[in-house]
């Protein structure tokens, strides 16, 4: 079977990517170019600064992705980008540039769901392994810092299809962490000081309770509606409860908790004395950290991640007994913390249920997850037109 050789560009939030990844199954190359000492000092991502940075970025970030492939451009059979979701500006500066290389090299254009790449990262790398006995539906948990869904995926021939059965309603879990993180003095990004802190403090030292979300869907509709109407002569449809329930997620709570926390216990002085004791090191390491935190800090700290952790995986299960998958997929910039990771093998292996991760690398924002998601469409030449634009809050169906 002839290769295909597809040119992936993403550019959703502060990273700007390109890879290429060949017949959907193999990354020759994968280049990112990060934007965290540009959005540091203001503790998360500023959507104008993270524009500019990929407008100066792109150009360099492609042409090594095809270095380090050894393609040239004439060679690529198709070109990828992320259409959504994510920052509008962000996006477009992806989009604008790939449209103007595909127009110049007359290849195809293909128009990629970022969440839709964020589980095609599993897909590659488990074709990769050479694990091609995927079974179906597949649960897949997308979650980073600006997304948690849960997606039921069905295979229908070459296409998947997508339903999503849980989202949050507020925060996003990786928004939780870096905030948190920023609330204790830690820096940006949050998520990854706290994965390397838990494991120093007591997780059972503070009390989170659970989140608890009110479903309209779980509400038994009155007599009168389920019962049938007549007007006009024509029967309307029975209403009847939905089959399935949502499971959606929430973290402001929590959030808001370990503010409290902190107010409560008095932990402002420390806070901003190791503010100050961690620009002083600069880059810091495990050691710069620990040296300044107290107990009471590190407990907060484990006693948070246990929490996020165990909300994330005890819904992420109870959806997937419900619906009676035969895999798991957790994916998405947080599938990198090792709790997590840790808790979902223990908990899935007790269900009898297959659980895949990506590499770390893959787990936050790339390019070669666009292009593995895009190698289906390129077979079905589901071709985008030149006129597509950024859709900054973009669905996966």
């Amino acid at each position: 079977m002839t290769s295909t050789f597809i040119l992936g560009i993403e550019s959703s939030c502060d990273e700007t990517a390109a890879a290429v990844v060949r017949s959907g199954e193999e990354t020759i190359s994968n280049v990112v170019a990060s934007q965290i000492a540009t959005h540091q000092p203001y503790g998360g991502v500023v959507p104008e600064l993270a524009s500019r940075e990929h407008l100066r970025a792109i150009v360099p970030v492609v042409r090594q992705a095809l270095a380090e492939a050894n393609r040239t451009y004439e060679s690529l059979d198709a070109l990828a980008v992320t259409q959504g979701p994510g920052l509008a500006g962000a996006l477009l500066v992806g989009i604008s540039y790939a449209k103007a290389l595909a127009f110049a090299l007359e290849k195809p254009l293909i128009a990629v769901n970022h969440l839709e790449g964020h589980i095609h990262a599993v897909l590659l790398e488990e074709r990769q392994k050479g694990n091609r006995e995927l079974q179906f539906p597949v649960l897949a948990l997308v979650v980073s810092g600006g997304h948690t869904h849960l997606y039921l995926a069905k295979q229908h021939g070459p296409n998947w299809s997508y339903e999503n059965i849980g989202h949050t309603r507020d925060d996003a879990a990786g928004e939780a962490f870096d905030k948190v993180a920023k609330l204790l003095g830690l820096g940006y990004p949050g998520g990854p000081v706290i994965d390397k802190l838990a494991p120093h403090g007591d997780a059972r030292a503070v009390k989170f309770p659970p989140s608890q979300i009110k479903h309209s869907d779980r509400k038994t509709p009155s007599r009168e509606a389920q019962s049938a109407e007549t007007r006009g002569g024509r029967a309307r449809t029975p209403v009847t409860p939905q089959s399935h329930s949502r499971f959606d997620f929430s973290y402001s709570g929590i959030k808001t908790a370990v503010l409290r926390y902190v107010e409560t216990h008095n932990m402002a002085r420390s806070i901003d004395e190791r503010r100050r004791g961690l620009a002083e090191v600069g880059k810091a390491s495990l050691e710069d950290y620990l040296a300044n935190c107290d107990e009471q800090t590190l407990d907060l700290i484990a006693s948070f991640q246990r929490a996020m952790v165990d909300d994330l995986v005890s819904k992420t299960l109870a959806a997937a007994r419900q619906r009676h998958v035969a895999t798991l997929f957790v994916t998405g910039g947080v599938a990198a913390n090792n709790e997590l990771r840790r808790t979902f093998e223990q908990e899935a292996a007790k269900e009898g249920l297959p659980v895949y991760f990506p590499s770390r690398p893959l787990s936050t924002d790339n390019a070669a997850m666009i292009a593995a998601a895009a190698y289906l469409k390129f077979l079905a030449k589901d071709f985008a037109a030149m006129d597509f634009s950024a859709e900054a809050g973009m669905a996966l169906k």
